[in-house]
């Protein structure tokens, strides 16, 4: 299955995008982490399939938003 995802990003009237995307990426690989970690500790009401591949599903879409921000500062395609 290969949903896209459009992240709307808070830019001012000028344009400026106000989130730098490190920060939106660091923040999706924190959040897959925190659930892990959950898992691990034992929670309660976690299902440890559905947590593992949340996880995936987010680390794949910061690895996506990372390679567009290389590709983007390098002058190359998105």
């Amino acid at each position: 299955m290969n949903r896209e995802v459009t992240l709307p990003l808070i830019v001012d009237d000028r344009g400026t995008l106000q989130v730098a995307a490190a920060d939106v990426s660091k923040l999706l690989r924190t959040v897959g982490g925190r659930w892990l970690r959950l898992v691990e500790a034992g929670e309660e009401g976690l299902d440890e399939d559905t947590v593992a591949a949340l996880t995936i599903e987010l680390a794949k879409l910061a690895d996506r938003i990372d390679v567009a921000c290389i590709a983007h500062s390098s002058g190359g395609a998105p």
